[in-house]
C-alpha cells in the first residue's frame, strides 16, 4: 500500500498555491513527496528547494522525465513538462502539506527531542515498537523543518505508529515542528549544553524544547529523563513519566554492566514491570535510551518480553559510536556530534574497556559564552575517568587539554589543526590501543578516523 491519497487540487488548496498545468490533471493523486530528483518515482511530487549549492527549480523537468506527477515551486518554471503548484515558499508549503497529511492518521505519534541521545532514543523506541506495530521512524537524523515534514509525508496506509525525531537550535522552531507532528507521547532525553549561542542558558534550552507540550492533547504523555536537574521538577502540562538511574523515577535502570564493545546489560524496573535487558551497543548511556523505549512500549501496550526482544534488536545509526577493529587498534568513531553530556558519556564508555585508552577530542560547537569553561571541565572529566592519552585538537580544545592536565591527567598533546594531529598519529597510537574520536560534526573528524583505520 502507498500514501493516503492526496490530489494536486488538494495540495494547491492546503498550501494556498496556484495550480499551473492542464485542467484534467488537477485530480491526479500523488504517491510520494521527494526533494531530490534522483529519488523521483512515478507519481512523485517533486519539491523544488533552493539550497546553498543547487536550486531544485532547475531540476523540475528532470523530475518530470523521471515520472514525477507534479512539482511544488516558488517561482515559475519556463517550459514545464508537467503541472506544478506555485507557492510563495516551498519550505512553508511542505510544512502545510505535512500538517494536513498528519491529520489523516489516528495512529500513535511519538516525538523525540532533547539535547543528547535523540537519535539513539528514536532508534531504540522504534526497535521496541516494531515488535508489535508497523513503524515509520525518522530516517538517519532528518529532524529539522524540512526533514520532519518529509518524514511525515512518507507515512503509508499500513503504518501503525510513527516515531519522529525533532531537532531545534532556536526559539519558535519547536512550535513549528510540533504543530506538524502533534505527538501523543513526547520523549525528552536531557537538557544538556547545546545550542547555547541562540538559547542563552539551560533554562532557555528547556523553554525552547518544551514548546512541544503546547501542541499535545490533554491525554498525552511526556516521557522525561528524571535524572536531569531541570527536567525532574518540570511540569509539562500533560501526564509525566520519568526515567533514569535515580530511585525517584518511574522507570529505573539497575545493575548496569558495561560489556565494552559487546554492549550493556541492565535490569529495567517500574511499578508493574521488571525485565533484564541486553543492548548490543557500545556505551553505558544506552541504558537511558532503553528506559525511554521501555516507557513508551508500556504506554503503547508492548509486552515485557517484546520490550526485551526489541532492545536486543537495536542497531546504531551510521556515524554514531561505530566500533571498528583495524587489526592493530580499535577505533570508536563517534564524530557525528558532540556536546559536554555526550562527550562525558563516550569517555565513560571508553574507560570501561581494557587496554590503553586514547581520546581524540575536538571542539564542541554552539556553546556560547560558556564554551571555554565547558571544554575545560570536559578535560577534567577525561582525567577523572582514567583516559591514558588525550589528544585535543582545535581552538577551544586547548581548554580541554588544560583541564585534563590540571586534574592530573597522565599524557596529553594539543594540536591547533587536524593535519598536525594526523601527521602525529603513527607516533601517538600503539598496537592494541582503543581510540575514541569525538567532535562536533563541523570539525570533520571523520578524516582522523580514516587516517587511524589506515595506520
Amino acid at each position: 500500500m502507498g500514501m493516503k491519497p492526496l490530489s494536486l487540487e488538494k495540495i494547491a488548496l492546503v498550501t494556498g498555491g496556484k495550480y499551473i498545468g492542464v485542467e484534467d490533471r488537477r485530480g491526479e493523486l500523488i504517491t510520494g513527496v521527494v526533494r531530490d530528483s534522483r529519488e523521483v518515482r512515478d507519481g512523485s511530487l517533486f519539491v523544488c528547494i533552493r539550497g546553498a549549492r543547487a536550486d531544485g527549480h532547475s531540476f523540475a523537468n528532470t523530475a518530470f522525465r523521471a515520472g514525477a506527477s507534479a512539482c511544488l515551486a516558488e517561482r515559475e518554471i519556463p517550459d514545464a513538462e508537467g503541472p506544478y503548484i506555485l507557492v510563495e515558499s516551498t519550505l512553508e508549503a511542505i510544512k502545510k502539506i505535512a500538517k494536513y497529511y498528519r491529520s489523516l492518521f489516528s495512529i500513535p505519534f511519538v516525538g523525540v527531542t532533547g539535547s543528547v541521545g535523540k537519535t539513539t532514543a528514536k532508534e531504540m523506541v522504534s526497535a521496541v515498537l516494531a515488535r508489535k506495530y508497523s513503524v515509520l521512524k525518522t530516517p538517519e537524523n532528518l529532524n529539522n523543518e524540512l526533514g520532519v515534514p518529509l518524514t511525515i509525508l512518507s507515512l503509508r496506509e499500513e503504518h501503525e505508529a510513527a516515531v519522529i525525531e525533532m531537532g531545534i537550535s532556536d526559539f519558535g522552531e519547536m512550535s513549528r515542528l510540533a504543530d506538524i507532528v502533534r505527538p501523543d507521547i513526547c520523549i525528552m532525553t536531557a537538557i544538556g549544553s547545546c545550542h547555547l549561542e541562540n538559547l542563552g542558558d539551560l533554562n532557555g534550552v528547556l523553554r525552547a524544547k518544551s514548546e512541544v507540550f503546547n501542541f499535545m492533547k490533554s491525554d498525552g504523555a511526556a516521557v522525561l529523563c528524571g535524572d536531569d536537574a531541570l527536567l525532574a521538577p518540570f511540569e509539562p502540562g500533560v501526564r509525566k513519566i520519568t526515567f533514569g538511574l535515580g530511585e525517584n523515577n518511574d522507570f529505573i535502570a539497575k545493575n548496569i554492566e558495561n560489556r565494552g564493545f559487546e554492549g550493556i546489560e541492565c535490569d529495567i524496573v517500574s511499578k508493574n514491570m521488571s525485565l533484564h535487558a541486553f543492548i548490543p551497543a557500545f556505551g553505558s548511556h544506552m541504558a537511558l535510551a532503553a528506559l525511554a523505549a521501555a516507557a513508551v512500549g508500556r504506554e503503547l501496550g508492548v509486552s515485557e518480553e517484546d520490550i526485551r526482544l526489541g532492545l536486543s534488536d537495536y542497531a546504531p545509526v551510521g556515524g554514531r559510536a561505530n566500533v571498528r577493529d583495524t587489526g592493530r587498534i580499535t577505533v570508536i568513531d563517534d564524530c557525528y556530534n558532540a556536546n559536554p553530556n555526550s562527550v562525558a558519556a563516550s569517555l565513560a564508555s571508553l574507560c570501561a574497556v581494557g587496554g590503553r585508552r586514547v581520546a581524540i577530542l575536538g571542539d564542541m560547537g554552539e556553546l556560547g559564552l560558556a564554551a571555554e569553561k565547558l571544554h575545560f571541565s570536559t578535560g577534567e572529566k577525561a582525567a577523572a575517568l582514567g583516559v591514558d592519552l588525550l589528544c585535543a585538537c582545535g581552538t577551544l580544545s586547548k581548554n580541554t587539554y588544560d583541564g585534563f592536565l590540571s586534574a592530573g591527567g597522565k599524557c596529553a598533546e594539543y594540536f591547533e589543526d587536524k593535519s598536525a594531529l594526523i601527521a602525529a598519529l603513527p607516533r601517538l597510537v600503539s598496537d592494541g590501543d582503543t581510540v575514541l574520536v569525538k567532535a562536533s560534526h563541523s570539525g570533520h573528524f571523520e578524516e582522523i578516523v580514516k587516517a587511524l583505520c589506515e595506520l
